[in-house]
């Protein structure tokens, strides 16, 4: 290491301290240097500028060879704009500046493949809950939703729920959706997130409907905590954030070796996890 000018270390600095986006992209990053005898040195904390620059000087002084920097929502990064720091950064679940090197989650594409599966179930009401209106996520997977119905020649089922990422948020919105004085229902929602979902279904199950017979659920993320104590189980998009980190440790490598990548934001697929909140699994 000190003939080649090389820590063999990789810091990767996150504001997600729960660790829900980011531990998967550490796993992923870990996994895919582990032969070339890279390690990853994690810095965990919030938004304030001052911590920040104190984890970023931290790892400096530890001569890393590169930085990722991952957060918890794509459309935000650090809370200054990040300076040369002589090695290569890439960015991983948060906004990418420009001229950078970045990987997301395509929120687009793995919205339209929950709504694609509900219809492919026979769905044709599907009604969207989401979160905040304000996140870029919040967004694609709206467009995502509308794309599979018009794909399909079906109307959106509403307009779009926004409320917070909360079960809270879904199980008020169940109440509305589903209340028996409407005179129709829809026969499916997609959700914005996993809580969101879990907390429709409470309340559909309370009211008396039936998931997946009556109404069929899908959630975003793959919260495993949510998606499989959930009852019934929840069908759910995967953001795949293992791949990512392994994609970016890979791009990384490359980076230190010298190799050209060209800059740009990189949309990574998503998959769909089938369990009973749509009659499979």
């Amino acid at each position: 290491g000190l003939v080649g000018k090389r820590s063999f270390a990789v810091g990767l600095l996150t504001n997600d301290t729960y660790g829900r986006f980011t531990l998967p992209v550490a796993a992923g990053l870990s996994s895919s240097m582990a032969d070339r005898g890279v390690s990853v040195f994690l810095c965990a904390g919030e938004d304030d500028a001052d911590r920040v620059r104190a984890n970023i000087d931290a790892m400096q002084d530890r001569r890393v060879d590169g930085l990722v920097v991952a957060g918890k929502r794509i459309d935000k990064g650090l809370p200054f704009e990040l300076a040369d720091l002589g090695i290569p950064v890439l960015y991983a679940n948060a906004a990418c500046p420009a001229g950078t090197i970045g990987f997301v989650p395509d929120d687009r594409q793995g919205a339209h493949l929950a709504v694609a599966h509900l219809i492919g179930l026979g769905r044709r009401r599907i009604a969207h809950v989401t979160g905040k209106r304000d996140f870029e996520a919040s967004a694609l997977r709206v467009q995502g939703w509308e794309r599979a119905l018009a794909e399909a020649g079906l109307a959106p089922f509403g307009e779009v729920r926004y409320g917070t990422w909360s079960e809270e948020c879904g199980y008020e919105a169940a109440l509305d959706l589903l209340a028996p004085e409407r005179a129709e229902r829809p026969d499916a929602v997609f959700c914005g997130n996993d809580q969101i979902a879990r907390g429709l279904i409470d309340a559909a199950t309370g009211m008396g409907i039936d998931v997946p017979e009556d109404l069929a659920v899908v959630g975003f993320d793959n919260w495993e905590i949510f998606a499989k104590a959930t009852r019934p189980p929840l069908t759910t998009v995967d953001m795949q954030f293992l791949e990512l980190g392994r994609v970016v440790g890979h791009t990384m490598l490359d980076l230190i070796d010298g190799k050209h990548v060209a800059p740009g934001l990189r949309r990574l697929p998503c998959r769909i996890v089938e369990r009973r909140s749509c009659g499979g699994g």
